[in-house]
């Protein structure tokens, strides 16, 4: 059969890893058997031998039952003609030849290792996905293009990989200096400081992404210590964004790191629905933190008066002077809202059982005491009364309640223009949004849990606090955060679960480095949120600012990142786009420009003939499925690919239901590459003929929701309602690797040209 990825040559080595995985677990699980049909007898000294040799047993039997997934990601092509597998542990076969390296052994450096410009020896690195036991796709990356050309095998490559190699035949001197540039560009991103934030700026198809992931690895390997106990957190811009790279970064979970989506660190909160614009400008300012530590405060509140209870005949007075004592005294360590309100409501307490006790004319044991206090502790009103003054509550409640309240929100938010507190108000019942996602995760710190929730935080020493204040004095805390509570979220608990599982259990956990892609999405309120996660500001940025389609999130990155991280940023530009053909990138860049968009300088490095089609019709969503539809009937005929259909936000629901209705048209088949997306992202009749890289996917998306994916064909329907939000345009004319296809009926914006504009309109 025809493999021109090599994905089945690595099946048949994952067959042989996976054979050998299974002999030497029931060897393991034989020898447990053994142990264990010995018995309890002997001596002390040989039953602590037995127990030492099953629990080694059972660790072992652990680790080869957790490494079924992902059991091999990786595959280096060496200069000397050596060939290493790295995955998850190491094996060896029945003769002891190597079989798969552990990631970890200095044999797999070179993995993480190796770039472009000081290649270690390696001349090509590839990531294997696997899902189970199976192979699902391949991607390769060229470290030495020369001794690969030289060895002839330039075809058999997937991915990036193909796609340099294939630059670098096209034996020119400009061809040749862009493969160094990229090259350049890319490992100076890729070896940077840890220490700060780098920001990597670049416009479409310049590879930031696969620049960002492989520095993780690569910071992971190489600054492990540092790393191992707090992990990486990666934050992309969609789930399904998050499922197309996943296999760049290998083996997540056992590396320390977690890649998820803002809101997915906010547990609980779903945030489909989407936020009006100017909404979203408003909640993602910095002063939207005051507004939810008012909100907060607001919950802490004085009565109008003394209020009177009554406990077996006797009385006893709930004094508003008490009250406003024992919150101040709850208070003044600092202490979350809903944990210093145990103390609030501990004082005032103590106080009413002092008051009827000095009623009662016998002298009280502290027994009796106790038993007063539980009898105020139980009594209707002074609970209804100490809720009132201070009450537990949750984020979401939080938040609902100060939306849905105008009393509330005028109280909180002050500073806030009349019409700005208007534009906030929804029904408590409404969704909540990704907008909210940072306030949500404001409230959670101020708030803490809910009595009953999570336990205690663990003390720590006073030179652990002393250590996190000169932690917070260096890089600047800005009131985020406590000493104390970094000191605790810095101590490293006694467990057996890895890094991954125990950062992503614990919405306070402090990572050693964070990657944002797509970051100029990100509002200053949302960088709060993640500065809470780093306050060591280690961080990898990767955006392009003429991309930004939040109302709240980058225009210029100085004037987003100035006041976050001070001095301590700093920038570096990939300037070369080696996916998008030059045509495309002359219409996006032409288009960036007349609508006033920062786009970056931008050098494509490939161009193909009638890259881009342009067509006038009368009903452009119906033309547009049409158009998808022949795009991958014609994939179909030559090996497969991603076609995706961008259109209007509004016509997103009609266009997936013409494609729904044409659906037998496409022969759908389950495949690897479709068994992967979100169902929600791909028409019903997606074409998926054929085995491993041959099948044919058909999406329909909104623009926002292709953000930072890429396709071989790009229908773009109506660019003048798209246009709507210039930045959502520039991204969907920048998806296509091959061809960009804009179908019509509007005027078209500026910088979009219709070679046959002067044509009449084609009758759909």
């Amino acid at each position: 059969m025809n493999d021109p990825h090599g994905i089945d040559a690595e099946q048949a080595v994952l067959d042989v890893m996976f054979a050998r995985l299974d002999t030497v677990r029931a060897e393991a699980e034989r020898r447990l058997a053994a142990t264990r049909r010995a018995g309890p007898s002997g001596s002390p000294q040989n039953r602590s031998e037995r127990d030492a040799f099953a629990s080694l047993y059972e660790d072992r039997i652990a680790q080869l039952d957790a490494v079924e997934d992902r059991l091999c990601f990786g595959k280096l092509d060496l200069a000397d003609k050596t060939r290493l597998y790295v995955g998850r542990i190491g094996l060896s076969d029945a003769e002891h030849a190597p079989l798969l390296t552990d990631w970890r052994a200095p044999a797999a450096r070179a993995f993480y290792a190796a770039t472009a410009a000081e290649p270690s020896g390696v001349v090509l690195r590839r990531h294997l996905t696997t899902r189970g036991r199976k192979v699902t796709a391949v991607e390769d990356d060229v470290l030495d293009i020369r001794a690969l050309q030289e060895a002839g095998s330039g075809g058999e490559l997937a991915g990036e990989g193909a796609l340099l190699s294939a630059l670098a035949a096209r034996r020119t001197g400009k061809m040749t200096d862009i493969v160094a540039t990229i090259q350049a560009e890319q490992d100076a991103a890729i070896r940077a400081p840890m220490t700060g934030a780098l920001v990597v700026q670049g416009g479409p198809g310049t590879g930031k992404t696969a620049v960002a992931l492989h520095r993780a690895a690569y910071l992971l390997y190489h600054h492990r210590e540092q790393l191992e106990s707090s992990g990486v957190l990666i934050i992309g811009p969609s789930s399904s964004f998050l499922r197309y790279i996943d296999h760049v970064l290998p083996s997540l979970g056992e590396t320390g790191a977690i890649a998820t989506t803002l809101s997915g660190l906010v547990r609980g909160v779903d945030t489909t629905a989407r936020e009006d614009d100017a909404v979203a400008a408003i909640k993602g300012r910095t002063a939207m933190a005051r507004v939810v530590a008012n909100a907060v405060r607001e919950r802490q509140r004085l009565p109008k008066g003394d209020q009177e209870v009554s406990i077996d005949g006797r009385t006893a007075v709930i004094r508003r002077a008490d009250i406003a004592d024992a919150q101040a005294r709850a208070r003044r360590d600092g202490a979350q809202h809903n944990v210093a309100r145990a103390a609030f409501a501990k004082d005032m307490v103590g106080r009413l059982a002092a008051q009827f006790a000095e009623q009662l004319d016998s002298h009280l044991d502290p027994e009796d005491m106790r038993e007063i206090e539980r009898d105020v502790r139980d009594c209707r009103e002074v609970k209804v009364a100490l809720n009132l003054a201070w009450l537990p509550i949750t984020p979401r409640r939080l938040l609902a309640d100060l939306f849905s309240r105008p009393y509330l929100l005028d109280h909180a938010a002050p500073r806030l223009t009349r019409a700005e507190r208007a534009l906030l108000g929804r029904p408590a019942s409404a969704p909540f949004t990704d907008a909210d996602v940072p306030l949500l995760d404001e409230a959670a710190e101020l708030l803490g849990e809910m009595p009953g929730g999570a336990p205690p935080p663990s003390d720590v020493s006073a030179e652990e606090v002393d250590f996190a204040k000169q932690v917070l004095h260096t890089f600047g805390g800005g009131g985020m955060i406590t000493a104390k509570d970094l000191a605790r979220r810095m101590a490293v608990g006694r467990t057996r679960l890895t890094v991954a599982e125990r950062a992503s259990q614990d919405r306070t956990w402090t990572f050693g480095h964070i990657v944002v892609d797509e970051a100029q999405e990100l509002s200053p309120m949302a960088w709060r949120m993640l500065l809470r996660r780093c306050p060591l500001r280690s961080f990898t940025i990767v955006g392009d600012v003429a991309q930004t389609a939040s109302s709240a999130g980058a225009r210029w990155w100085p004037d987003m990142l100035d006041p976050v991280f001070g001095e301590h940023w700093t920038q570096r530009d990939l300037t070369v786009s080696y996916r998008i053909p030059a045509s495309v990138a002359e219409i996006a860049q032409a288009y960036g420009r007349a609508a006033g968009l920062p786009v970056s300088t931008l050098t494509a490095a490939r161009d193909l003939d009638d890259a881009v089609l342009v067509e006038r019709v009368v009903d452009p969503v119906s033309a547009g499925v049409a158009r998808a539809r022949a795009h991958a009937a014609r994939l179909v005929g030559s090996g497969g690919g991603r076609v995706v259909l961008i259109v209007p936000d509004e016509d997103v629901a009609r266009a997936r239901s013409l494609a729904a209705a044409a659906a037998s048209v496409l022969a759908a088949a389950a495949s690897p590459s479709n068994a992967d997306r979100d169902p929600s992202d791909a028409t019903p009749g997606d074409a998926a003929p054929g085995d491993h890289g041959e099948a044919v996917v058909v999406s329909i998306l909104g623009p926002r929701e292709a953000k930072g994916l890429e396709y071989d064909v790009a229908v773009v329907v109506e660019p003048a309602a798209i246009a709507r939000r210039p930045g959502d345009l520039y991204v969907a004319l920048t998806r296509p690797t091959s061809i960009l296809d804009v179908v019509y009926s509007l005027p078209l914006p500026a910088g979009v040209r219709d070679p046959s504009a002067n044509t009449p309109p084609a009758a759909d």
